[in-house]
């Protein structure tokens, strides 16, 4: 008898023990009565119905679902490997628990079959230069179709896009021509805004010359004119008599006549102003005898 009742308080100890759930905090307790869903438990300390009532505990963190390689062939007939990863949070633990049987493989065959569609609208450059894109278009479909399952996708980020090796080397050569072509490009242009500058600066050092010359000329012929018009002025100022004029113009028919020149040309007006330096010598003459008498008597 005390075993028996040993026994027995032992399989109702293991029965009350059973009814006793505990909730972690990122979790959520499904109880079951009977295979039929009652209710969903929150994190903490629960009591179930022993053998009637069954909890399933389904993680509400953050998850990842890594999509394996496969090959997928581009617009312009060029196969590459792609593959990704998605990023997913549970926000129906009903929906994700009863109405999809397999989630980590139905959302992976569901991102492999969108990949190739996505992937097979664009050429090998758009492939690898839109990634930003493709993400955001497979993630939007994934959260789309995920929806009555009780999942939100948060980000699908794609890990490769590789390209057969043969591709590879070509364009590492085709980038390496597209540098050397802008290479000479830019040397060229170098050579010719050089060429432009020197003779820009050519051309303005020879205006700067020609500038100084006239500065000099346009100087020198103002002081001319300043001092013929000051001599002439004092001229006209003095009142000069025609006697004056007449031996000015002897001293300067003598510095002619000391000059290289074999020839000297006399203007036609010169006849009537020797007449009348002919006329003051005359005067001269008779005044100087009429001294030398009055000294002798």
């Amino acid at each position: 008898m005390p075993l028996l009742q040993i026994l027995f308080a032992f399989i109702v100890f293991v029965i009350v023990l059973r009814g006793i759930q505990i909730v972690r905090p990122y979790q959520k307790g499904l109880v079951e009565r009977l295979g039929r869903y009652q209710r969903t438990l929150d994190s903490g300390l629960s009591i179930i119905i022993p053998i009637v009532e069954k909890v399933l505990k389904v993680d509400m963190r953050e998850q990842v679902v890594d999509v394996p390689p496969q090959s997928v062939i581009t617009k312009d007939n060029v196969v590459v490997e792609v593959d990704a990863v998605i990023y997913y949070e549970i926000t129906d633990p009903v929906k994700v628990t009863y109405n999809v049987a397999n989630f980590y493989m139905a959302v992976t065959k569901l991102a492999q079959t969108n990949l190739r569609n996505l992937i097979g609208d664009l050429a090998l450059d758009e492939s690898l230069t839109s990634r930003d894109a493709i993400n955001t278009k497979l993630r939007e479909i994934l959260d789309d179709a995920t929806d009555k399952w009780g999942v939100r996708v948060s980000r699908v980020e794609l890990q490769r896009i590789e390209p057969p090796q043969e591709v590879i080397d070509a364009m590492h050569r085709q980038m390496k021509a597209e540098r050397e072509r802008r290479a000479v490009i830019l040397e060229a242009e170098g050579q010719k805004q050089s060429a432009i500058l020197k003779a820009e600066g050519e051309s303005a050092a020879i205006q700067k010359v020609a500038d100084a010359h006239k500065y000099e000329k346009l100087t020198v012929a103002q002081g001319e004119s300043e001092a013929i018009q000051t001599v002439f002025g004092a001229i006209h100022k003095g009142n000069p008599t025609n006697d004056l004029i007449a031996i000015k113009y002897l001293e300067a028919l003598e510095k002619i006549a000391n000059g290289q020149a074999t020839k000297v040309f006399l203007p036609y007006e010169a006849s009537g102003i020797l007449g009348s330096v002919a006329g003051i010598a005359e005067l001269v003459r008779e005044k100087v005898e009429k001294i030398d008498k009055t000294k002798k008597s």
